[in-house]
C-alpha cells in the first residue's frame, strides 16, 4: 500500500502507544442524548446536515471534533449532490445505553432540490444504525431490512469523516502499516466510472485503524468486526472533502451489515483551558468593558482574573484583579464576566484567567477611527465587484468578468442552487434568448459569483443607510464604469460609498429596464461553473453565446460556447416590494451623484407601487417598507395615507421597520400614531431584553447549525435606529453587544473576530473566492460560530464549511462597518 511506514522500531512504539486507552470507566448516555466519558462526547444522529459535514455519528474529543458524518453512504466519499438519507425515527434508550436511528434511502425531498451527478436507477431501502457505549468503546452497528442493489456493491458502505484540519502531519496506524495525514490530496486515484468523477485510492485497508497515534488528545482507534476498513482521502474526488474511514457493505448483507468499535483515548482528569473572549480590537474609553471568562463545567477552580496593561517594554503590570462574576450556563460552558469598565487610561491590555491569556488589545478614543471598518469598503466590496476587473497595485483580484450576462433561464428549471423558473419567463424572452442590459454592476456573493436580487438590494440599501447615517466621504478606490476596472488604494475624488451603491443600483435597474420585471436571480448553469475555485473570469468565456456558430468558432462578441450564466425571472410580490423600497432610498443619496440613475430608481420604485400596492390588497410590513421609503424620498401625501390607513402592519412589524421608524415617524407627525408606534416600541424593547438576558453575550441568540452572526449584526443595526428613534425605550447596549460578539466575544475556543483582517485575531481563513488558498479577503465578515448539536460551538480554521467562514452580500460585511460606524458616533459623545 501507500505511504507505509514499516520500520520495526517505529511501527512497534506507534501499536503499543495506541493499545493503551487509560481513563475512567466507561461511556455513559447522558440528558442531553449523547454518550460522554470525561473529555470525550460521541453524538449520534442529532444533527442532519450531512452537506455541511455535520450528521450521523460525531466524536468529540477533548474539544475537537475529529470525526463527524457517520452514517450509511452510497458512494466512497461522497460530495455536496450526492443522495443522503432521510431520518424516520431517533429512539434513546438510557437504561441499555443505545439509540436507535431507522432511516431510508433516498430522502427524495433534499434530492429534488439538488442536482445529483451520478444517474441512480430507481430504488429504495431502509436501515438502521444503532449505537450503544459498551465499556470504553463505542460500537455502531448497521442493519439493512433487504439487500442492496449489486450496482452499490463497493461502493456503499459505512463512512465516517475525519476533519483533516486537526490531523494534517499527524500518522495513522492500520495493522502492521502506518503513515502520514498528508496536507493536501494526492493520488493515485481509481479512475473514472460511468457518469462519475474520479475516486482516490485507499491509502490503506485492514481491521483496526487507529488515528493520531502519537497525539493524547485526539488518539482513536475504530476495529471492523466484519468486514474491510478503507482509509480514504475525500480532498482527492471534492476540494471540501475530509477523510473517509468506511467499510463497504458486502453483497447480500442485511443484519449486522457492518460493525464497528470505536474506541477514543480518554485523558483521566481532562478538564478544558479556561477560553477568554474580548473585543480583538479593544474599547472606547467611555463604553461598557466586560470579557467573558469561558469554563469547561467540571471546572469548579474560581480564581481571580486580572487585567494587565502592557508597556512599550514588553512589561506586564496588574491593573484589575477581581473574581469573575458568574454569568451562568450556557450550552455546555459556564461564563465569568469580568468588568474592567472603570479602566479608561490609553494604552494597550491583556485579560489573564490562571495560566490563559488573550489576545492584546487597546482602551484609546480612537479605537473605532482606523482599521476596523475601513477593510470592507476598500477590500471586499471592491473585491467583490462583478463585470469588472479589480487591481490593487501589483495584485489582481480578478479579471473582468461575465460579459457575456445573461441568456433567459429555461422554463420548468428547477436549478441545483434554489433558483426555478416556472412555466414562463414572465418576459418578451424566450428561453436561452441573449437579454441585453445585465452585463453591469453587481457583487458576486460569497464563492458561488451569483447575483440573487436581495442580496443585491440588501447591500444596496445598508450602504445607502450608511450614508444617509454618517456622511462617510471616504476616498480610497478608483471606479471606473466606462472601461470597468477598479483599483483598490488608488483616490479618485469620490465618495467609495456613493459609488458602490452606484454599481449595485446598475445591476438592479439594469435587469428591470430589459426585463420589465426584476431579475430573481444570475446564475451559472452548470456544476462545474458553480464550484469554480479560482479567478470569476475564468467561469465564462466572456462572449454571448450563439446557436449560429459552429464549435470552436467565435466572433469579437459571440461564441458557440453555452456556458452564459441564466436569469431567473419569478412572480414573488413582497420580494419586489422591499426591492423597490431599496430603491426608492437609494434615489436620495444618488441624487446629485448619478441623477439619471437616482431618478430611474425613483420611477422603477413608484411603478412597483402602482402596480403592487395602490388599489390591491395590504401586502403588510413589505407594503409599509415601501410606502415608507417613498414618503422619505417623495413627501407625497399618497404615502402618508397608506401608512396611517395600514398601521396595524407598522405595529407588527416595528422590529424590520427600525430603520425607517424615526424618520417616518416625523414625516407623518401624527400625534396618535406616534403614540400607538410608541407603545408597540415598548413591547418589542421588552421582548428583546428577555431573549439577551438569556445568554451571557447580552443579544439574542439560539445557536442553530448556521452562525447567527449576520443575524446578531443586523439586530445591532436595528437597535441603533431604534435607540436614534426611542432613546428613552431602548438602550445603545444591546447595539455594542453585537459588535463585541463580532469581535470576539462569542462562544467557543476560537476567540477570533469574524472580521477577516480586523483586530489582533481574525478570521483568515474563510469562505470566501479565495478560500482555495486558505485565504482570506479583509473587510469580509464571516458567518460565526456554528451549533453542533446539542451543545458544541464550533468555528474552525477551515475554509470550506459555509455555515462558519462564509462571507456574503446583503449586508453580512456592511452591517458590520455601519456598526462599527455606529459606536464611533454614539461614543464620540459619550453616549451608550
Amino acid at each position: 500500500m501507500k505511504n507505509h511506514i514499516q520500520t520495526g522500531m517505529l511501527l512497534a512504539w506507534i501499536l503499543a502507544g495506541a493499545t493503551v486507552f487509560a481513563g475512567p470507566s466507561g461511556f455513559t448516555l447522558n440528558d442531553k442524548e449523547y454518550f460522554e466519558r470525561q473529555g470525550v462526547q460521541v453524538m449520534a444522529y442529532q444533527d442532519i446536515y450531512p452537506e455541511g459535514h455535520q450528521g450521523g455519528v460525531v466524536i468529540i474529543m477533548h474539544g475537537t471534533r475529529i470525526a463527524s458524518n457517520g452514517d450509511l453512504r452510497l458512494d466512497e466519499t461522497p460530495g455536496q449532490w450526492q443522495p443522503v438519507p432521510k431520518q424516520i425515527s431517533r429512539t434513546v434508550e438510557k437504561a441499555g445505553s443505545l439509540i436507535t436511528v431507522n432511516l431510508t434511502y433516498p430522502d427524495s425531498s433534499r434530492n429534488l432540490r439538488g442536482f445529483n451527478p451520478i444517474k441512480y436507477p430507481d430504488f429504495y431501502f431502509n436501515y438502521t444504525v444503532k449505537t450503544r457505549s459498551e465499556g470504553a468503546a463505542i460500537v455502531v452497528t448497521v442493519d439493512l431490512n433487504r439487500p442492496l442493489p449489486s450496482f452499490l456493491t463497493g461502493k456503499a458502505g459505512f463512512n465516517l469523516e475525519l476533519f483533516p484540519g486537526c490531523l494534517f502531519g499527524k500518522t495513522w496506524a492500520m495493522d502492521d502499516q502506518s503513515g502520514i495525514f498528508p496536507r493536501q490530496a494526492n493520488g493515485p486515484g481509481m479512475g473514472c466510472r460511468q457518469g462519475e468523477g474520479a475516486v482516490a485510492e485507499p491509502m490503506v485497508t485492514g481491521r483496526r485503524l487507529v488515528v493520531a497515534p502519537e497525539d493524547e488528545e485526539l488518539r482513536m482507534s475504530i476495529e471492523s468486526r466484519n468486514g474491510e476498513l478503507q482509509l480514504i482521502d475525500g480532498r482527492y474526488a471534492h476540494n471540501n472533502g475530509w477523510f473517509v474511514v468506511r467499510t463497504p457493505v458486502a453483497a447480500g448483507a442485511t443484519v449486522n451489515a457492518v460493525e464497528w468499535m470505536i474506541t477514543p483515548h480518554v485523558i483521566d482528569g481532562w478538564i478544558g483551558e479556561p477560553v477568554i473572549h474580548v473585543s480583538q480590537i479593544g474599547y472606547h474609553p467611555a463604553q461598557r468593558k466586560t470579557a467573558l471568562i469561558e469554563l469547561d463545567q467540571n471546572d469548579k477552580k474560581r480564581g481571580d482574573a486580572k487585567l494587565l496593561r502592557i508597556g512599550a517594554d514588553g512589561a506586564r503590570r496588574v491593573v484589575v484583579s477581581q473574581k469573575g462574576v458568574d454569568m451562568g450556563m450556557f450550552l455546555r460552558y459556564r461564563y465569568l464576566g469580568f468588568d474592567f469598565t472603570h479602566v479608561k487610561d490609553p494604552g494597550v491590555y491583556m485579560v489573564k484567567y490562571g495560566n490563559t491569556v488573550s489576545q492584546p488589545f487597546r482602551i484609546e478614543a480612537d479605537v473605532y477611527e482606523r482599521h476596523v471598518w475601513q477593510p470592507t469598503l476598500e477590500y471586499f466590496l471592491p473585491v467583490q465587484m462583478c463585470h469588472m476587473r479589480v487591481n490593487e497595485k501589483y495584485r489582481v483580484w480578478h479579471g473582468l468578468c461575465h460579459m457575456d450576462d445573461a441568456r433567459m433561464a429555461p422554463v420548468d428549471q428547477n436549478h441545483f442552487d434554489g433558483y426555478r423558473q416556472g412555466p414562463s419567463t414572465l418576459t418578451a424572452f424566450k428561453p436561452g434568448d441573449a437579454v441585453p442590459g445585465i452585463n453591469i454592476g453587481g457583487w458576486h456573493d460569497a464563492g458561488d459569483y451569483d447575483l440573487r436580487v436581495e442580496s443585491q438590494s440588501g447591500e444596496v440599501y445598508i450602504l445607502t443607510q450608511t450614508y444617509e447615517a454618517f456622511g462617510i466621504q471616504y476616498d480610497e478606490t478608483l471606479v471606473d464604469q466606462k472601461n470597468r476596472i477598479v483599483e483598490i488604494h488608488q483616490p479618485d475624488g469620490k465618495p467609495d460609498l456613493l459609488q458602490q451603491i452606484e454599481h449595485g443600483v446598475l445591476s438592479i435597474v439594469g435587469g428591470y429596464r430589459s426585463l420589465g420585471r426584476f431579475y430573481r436571480g444570475i446564475i451559472c448553469p452548470m456544476l462545474r461553473q458553480y464550484v469554480l475555485l479560482g479567478d470569476g473570469s475564468t467561469m465564462t468565456d466572456g462572449l454571448i453565446y450563439s446557436p449560429a456558430l459552429k464549435e470552436g468558432e467565435r466572433t469579437g462578441t459571440h461564441s458557440a460556447v453555452p456556458d452564459d450564466r441564466w436569469v431567473f425571472t419569478e412572480d414573488n410580490r413582497r420580494r419586489d416590494l422591499v426591492t423597490a423600497a431599496h430603491l426608492a432610498a437609494a434615489s436620495r443619496v444618488l441624487k446629485g451623484f448619478n441623477d439619471s440613475l437616482s431618478v430611474q430608481c425613483l420611477e422603477i420604485a413608484e411603478a412597483v407601487y402602482g402596480r403592487l400596492v395602490r388599489n390591491a390588497e395590504p401586502s403588510g410590513r413589505s407594503g409599509i417598507h415601501l410606502a415608507g421609503e417613498l414618503l422619505l424620498t417623495t413627501a407625497k401625501v399618497e404615502y402618508r395615507d397608506y401608512i396611517l390607513n395600514n398601521r396595524e402592519s407598522v405595529v407588527k412589524g416595528i422590529g424590520g421597520l427600525a430603520g425607517l421608524l424615526g424618520g417616518m415617524l416625523a414625516k407623518i407627525n401624527d400625534p396618535a400614531f406616534t403614540e400607538e408606534v410608541t407603545a408597540a416600541a415598548r413591547t418589542y424593547a421588552e421582548r428583546n431584553l428577555k431573549e439577551g438576558s438569556e445568554n451571557p453575550f447580552g443579544v439574542p441568540y439560539r445557536p442553530r447549525v448556521w452562525g447567527a452572526g449576520w443575524d446578531i449584526q443586523d439586530f445591532g443595526v436595528r437597535q441603533y435606529f431604534l435607540h436614534k428613534a426611542f432613546p428613552e425605550i431602548f438602550s445603545a447596549e444591546p447595539m455594542f453587544n453585537a459588535l463585541n460578539f463580532i469581535l470576539g466575544v462569542h462562544p467557543g475556543s476560537n476567540t477570533a473576530s469574524f472580521a477577516s483582517g480586523v483586530g489582533s485575531r481574525s478570521a483568515i481563513v474563510a469562505y470566501g473566492v479565495n478560500r482555495a488558498d486558505w485565504s482570506y479577503i479583509p473587510g469580509g465578515v464571516s458567518s460565526g460560530t456554528a451549533l453542533i448539536r446539542p451543545d458544541f460551538p464550533e468555528l474552525l480554521d477551515w475554509p470550506f464549511l459555509w455555515q462558519q467562514q462564509e462571507y456574503v452580500m446583503g449586508g453580512g460585511a456592511t452591517n458590520f462597518m455601519f456598526l462599527v460606524l455606529a459606536a464611533r458616533e454614539l461614543l464620540d459623545g459619550t453616549e451608550q
